[in-house]
């Protein structure tokens, strides 16, 4: 017979995701149609406005979790999430559609998100993420932000737009659209803040009375709980053809969680973790490859290549909860 307070945690957290969700898409439609009054490509949107509205989720828990002292959580969350990202999301979205990729997602946005993961396993391989590397970090990914806003505005390299075209100025907007949308976008935030707080706080409780690892809680539930913005965000823009905010949505997340959110957190607290964190990151770092390589390859990702993504992640899911690995 299960107890109470087990059945209480897990219900905290199907209403924080719930409210993960919810607060997501408020702030992610809000910052959108700000946007695009201004002409910004989908790509770039997805790969930066989009990517870092739907990880504010991963980085309210990593926070938060590395202030508790639970660099396992807080971690495990953010290398998760990244696995999720590219093969349950990716591989789903791939299942409604061939996704096709533009040449400049592939050479510079792929190379970019190698190259992070890279970066990132390399920085946590003694298993401890200081200030300083935190702070490393949160510049290299304010310099790889920087460089896709200007190459947006200098090269137009960017080769997916809107459908309803793109915007050559700023659109002018009544006040009340304006409000609207800075309403949307503070209580939007505001939602993400405390659910992912109480997020934590269920998800630990969990983890010990069942005696499932915080690397493990962290990496599974947690991880696919805050991506679950970025899977609704990627689903709904490829069914309406937005290829661009779909991929450069889940490539953009991955390269902020991993260089921002880490970063910010270690800033705040230094992070340790325990050898299961290099067993998942070497998954994470083999899947990135895998993934860029194949979109490289034939600049697409079919459905059958997808649903080889796909079993990879639940095979994760299933070795990483049954203690086998990570």
């Amino acid at each position: 017979m299960i107890s109470g307070a087990p059945i209480a945690q897990f219900a905290i957290i199907v209403a924080t995701v719930l409210g993960l969700w919810i607060g997501a898409r408020a702030l992610v439609d809000s910052t959108v149609r700000i946007a695009r009054r201004f002409g910004v490509s989908e790509l770039t949107i997805g790969l930066t406005i989009v990517a870092i509205g739907t990880s504010t989720p991963e980085l309210v828990v990593s926070v938060d979790a590395a202030l508790a002292g639970l660099g396992e959580i807080g971690v495990g969350n953010v290398v998760g999430s990244n696995a999720y990202n590219l093969a349950f999301i990716l591989g789903a979205v791939s299942l409604l559609r061939v996704i096709p990729v533009e040449r400049s997602l592939v050479h510079r946005d792929g190379g970019a998100l190698v190259l992070s993961t890279l970066v990132g396993f390399w920085v946590l391989f003694d298993r401890t993420m200081t200030r300083v590397e935190g702070a490393l970090l949160v510049a290299a990914f304010v310099a790889y932000t920087a460089y896709v806003v200007r190459d947006e505005r200098t090269a137009h390299s960017i080769e997916t737009e809107y459908a309803d075209s793109r915007v050559t100025g700023a659109i002018p907007a009544r006040f009340s659209h304006r409000a609207r949308d800075a309403l949307l976008l503070a209580g939007g935030l505001a939602l993400v803040l405390s659910s992912g707080h109480y997020m934590v706080e269920a998800a630990s409780t969990l983890a010990r009375g069942a005696g499932v690892s915080d690397w493990a809680i962290g990496g599974t539930i947690v991880a696919a709980g805050t991506s679950t913005p970025e899977l609704a965000v990627s689903l709904v823009a490829m069914r309406q053809g937005h290829v661009g905010m779909s991929v450069g949505n889940v490539v953009g997340s991955n390269v902020f969680n991993m260089l921002g959110i880490l970063g910010i957190a270690s800033l705040l607290r230094p992070l340790a973790v325990g050898g299961a964190a290099i067993e998942t990151l070497a998954w994470l770092t083999v899947l990135t490859v895998v993934m860029v390589a194949a979109l490289w390859s034939g600049r697409r990702l079919s459905r059958s290549e997808g649903v080889l993504f796909v079993c990879s992640e639940l095979a994760r899911w299933t070795l990483g909860l049954l203690r086998i690995f990570g």
